[in-house]
């Protein structure tokens, strides 16, 4: 749809019969009107999504990528795994789908807020999947899944903060392994304890390495982005024919 569609407004929804259809011009309104790059159908905030969703886990799961992204990003939604949103164009046409399962939610969500784009939310009613209607979701693989398309998108969005976070975990446990190897070579002339002093010396290293790493895709990231503002820019201003499609 991304790719082959062109139009001002997007609408994504689940096929499952689960959100209610009457809603979708709360969710069209504010891009059309230039209000928001993407409105998210919020299942959470009214309670409806805990009274019929009978799924163990799913709850905790939504919670859990949302405080995630929080962590991250510092931006908390109130619903992130909803499969319910509308979306502007420049979103769409700057929006590199790289996901090709249940991540593309968190895949959403990520790039909204990396971006910059402005987010509205509109709480919906949710009702639970019709009597014989089935959930290709798996909640243990396909919530793993998500939990890895976190740490992906962090490596390429915020890179520094990912390879920060392991570089001082592993200078934390050099420095718990060399301290005493150090206080005993002050103290005697000795290193009794050659294997430990080797080791405390090679999380050091890889402390300093991964702070490196961090730095250069850092500033990687910073340079795509700057790409990524233009492509928006030129998106935003792009004028469609009768037919949706780029004039010339």
């Amino acid at each position: 749809m991304f790719r082959d569609i062109e139009a001002d407004c997007y609408l994504m929804v689940d096929g499952d019969d689960t959100y209610p259809a009457d809603v979708a011009r709360q969710l069209v309104d504010p891009i059309l009107s230039g209000e928001a790059d993407m409105v998210v159908g919020d299942r959470l905030s009214n309670g409806t999504y805990t009274e019929e969703n009978t799924r163990a886990f799913h709850g905790f799961g939504n919670n859990l990528v949302r405080r995630a992204i929080k962590w991250i990003y510092g931006y908390s939604f109130q619903d992130v795994m909803t499969g319910y949103r509308s979306f502007s164009r420049p979103f769409v046409k700057t929006f590199p789908v790289i996901s090709t399962g249940f991540q593309i939610e968190t895949e959403i969500s990520i790039h909204a807020v990396d971006h910059g784009m402005r987010i509205a939310n509109v709480p919906v009613n949710y009702r639970d999947r019709p009597e014989g209607s089935v959930s290709k979701l798996n909640t243990i693989s396909d919530g793993l899944k998500v939990i890895a398309m976190i740490g992906t998108l962090c490596k390429d969005y915020r890179p520094l903060r990912l390879f920060g976070l392991i570089s001082m975990l592993l200078a934390v446990v050099g420095l718990v392994l060399g301290i005493p190897v150090i206080t005993e070579f002050l103290a005697t002339g000795l290193v009794p304890r050659l294997p430990t002093a080797l080791l405390a010396v090679a999380f050091v290293f890889l402390a300093g390495l991964s702070l490196a790493c961090g730095l250069i895709l850092d500033t990687v990231a910073k340079s795509e982005r700057r790409l990524w503002e233009l492509e928006a820019y030129r998106q935003r201003w792009v004028p469609l024919d009768c037919c949706g499609r780029e004039e010339r």
